[in-house]
């Protein structure tokens, strides 16, 4: 608990202390924050904002689903929560464990700083690990700030800049209006191979248009996973075309950008890409060589919430929309959400499968195909942490596929 000794000299201070006690006290915050700042300031607001406030304990924890959640825990009693890339999980939880050196005794509400000095105070910059370090202990430290400030996080960021977000499934859902879906283009299996024949082509195409016609008011994307090798993905998107495909979702790998900014030059059907790519170096590439028209960056990997509200302004330039990558847990999705609320150009996003299971209370649902921004302060969610550390465990191992013809590595 942190208080002010200095003594009341006047009775307007007097009054403003006594407002912000039974501020504090109406939401069940721990400890009076009391301010000697030449202004006042919302009495909603958990702790005066001129007060002191450090870090005291930075946790993670990897789940048996590969999830991984860093919490950071202050002097005040506020904590923030954050998730990380699930691939190599335990070399984020790891990595997050070695910034807890630097982070731990400072004020975490200086979010954008400590951003930089994490990112500019390694020597080896960028990546999934490194930056999926950065992502979740960015948006644990938003949580945390928003939370001070008895905001949600978008009004930090000058939001709201809409009232309700957009989202898309897997599959139709007309008992919440989710009318827009994503698949991958799949014949008798999913086309992998380096240039797949004719009656392959064929195939994925009768599949897509029977889709069509069973949902004709359904826009449907086609998510090529980056599985689909170049020579492949050219012969698709040209026969796929005149049925007209929302968008076309990470036609190749993005390691190699030009090649990806030569398939988009060949069709009128809109590119999207984003979810294996990184910071704003990484999106900076693909706007500028025309590679994908939509944008959709992971919150848990590609640089959290401060480093995704850059990459959505540098978007914009290029008349490009984001649409976050978002496939994983709570706190992707309510890190998303926040996202969503506060930048112009927001397209779409993921509605997300599993969300719930480790919330203490659920988000609001989706209706007629959009999901209610959370307006709670910090992210706008609570982790039940009985819930979560029941999932704690070891995580899953490494998924290699294989050709079954002729038992080739493929990707996926």
């Amino acid at each position: 608990m942190i208080r002010n000794h200095k003594p009341i000299k006047n009775r307007r201070r007097f009054l403003r202390n006594t407002i912000a006690s039974v501020a504090a006290a109406s939401v069940g915050i721990t400890g009076l924050r009391a301010s000697n700042s030449k202004e006042t300031f919302q009495a909603t607001a958990p702790i005066d904002p001129y007060a002191k406030i450090k870090i005291t304990k930075v946790e993670t924890f990897v789940l048996k689903n590969s999830w991984v959640f860093i919490k950071i825990s202050t002097d005040a009693g506020i904590t923030g929560w954050g998730e990380m890339l699930k691939d190599d999980a335990k070399a984020c939880a790891a990595g997050a464990m070695e910034a807890a050196n630097y982070l731990i005794g400072k004020d975490p509400r200086p979010v954008t700083h400590h951003w930089q000095a994490i990112h500019r105070g390694a020597f080896y910059r960028g990546g999934p690990i490194k930056t999926a370090i950065s992502s979740g202990i960015d948006q644990a430290l938003w949580d945390i700030a928003g939370k001070c400030y008895g905001v949600p996080v978008y009004k930090l960021f000058g939001g709201p800049t809409r009232d309700k977000v957009l989202v898309y499934g897997t599959k139709p859902d007309y008992k919440t209006g989710v009318k827009s879906i994503k698949v991958g283009p799949k014949g008798s299996r999913v086309p992998f191979r380096h240039a797949e024949g004719t009656k392959m082509v064929d195939e994925v195409v009768e599949r897509f248009v029977a889709l069509k016609q069973q949902h004709p008011e359904v826009d449907i994307a086609l998510d090529f996973h980056g599985a689909v090798q170049p020579t492949t993905a050219s012969l698709l998107i040209k026969a796929l075309e005149p049925h007209r495909p929302w968008f076309y979702e990470e036609i190749v790998q993005a390691l190699n950008v030009d090649v990806m900014a030569d398939l988009a030059k060949k069709t009128h059907i809109p590119l999207a890409t984003g979810e294996r790519i990184f910071t704003k170096w990484g999106f900076r590439e693909i706007l500028e060589k025309g590679a994908a028209m939509i944008l959709q960056p992971d919150v848990n990997y590609a640089g959290g919430i401060t480093e995704l509200k850059i990459i959505a302004g540098m978007a914009e330039a290029y008349y490009a929309p984001i649409a976050p990558h978002n496939p994983n847990g709570p706190c992707s999705l309510a890190a998303s959400l926040q996202l969503a609320a506060c930048i112009p150009n927001f397209m779409v996003m993921e509605r997300g499968n599993r969300e719930y299971e480790l919330l203490a209370t659920p988000l609001e649902p989706v209706v007629d195909g959009f999901r209610p921004i959370p307006t709670g302060p910090g992210l706008g969610i609570t982790i039940d942490e009985d819930k979560l550390m029941d999932q704690v465990g070891e995580p899953k191992k490494y998924l290699t596929r294989y050709d079954q013809d002729d038992n080739s590595v493929i990707d996926w």
